[in-house]
């Protein structure tokens, strides 16, 4: 009988960044008997800098897939009222989830204006606490 993989190759690392950059979640590729647990796959992401970085840019790839997904989820969706809040709950957690992935291109922009006149000693009092 036949295992789990345990042992690091580049294929085996190269298929789960694969399946990452078609939008699969690494707990998801990591169910299959045919695919490392979850723990292995975090001690090579620590112990591979190139894994690590392929990583990384499989889950960039996979929040653009996740963005694209939520126009399918959009224009699919049945006039049904049931139908159309389980869509629009695919869509909330896919935008929330989005946001934590890739806060830059996904998250929502806060503009923070401030104006503030202090003199020296102001300045100084508000930088002790």
């Amino acid at each position: 009988m036949v295992g789990r993989p345990t042992d690091y190759s580049e294929e085996l690392a190269a298929d789960i960044c694969g399946k990452m950059t078609a939008g699969e979640s690494l707990r998801s590729i990591c169910s299959s008997d045919s695919m490392p647990c979850l723990s292995s796959v975090y001690l090579w992401l620590g112990k591979y800098p190139t894994f690590s970085e392929n990583y990384a840019n499989a889950q960039r790839e996979r929040a653009t897939a996740m963005f694209e997904e939520i126009f399918e989820i959009g224009d699919d969706v049945d006039a049904d009222p049931a139908a159309i809040a389980k869509a629009r709950l695919r869509v909330d957690t896919r935008k929330w989830a989005l946001a934590r992935m890739d806060s830059k291109r996904y998250g929502d922009k806060v503009q923070v204006d401030a104006n503030v006149t202090m003199n020296h000693e102001e300045a100084l009092d508000a930088l002790k606490g």
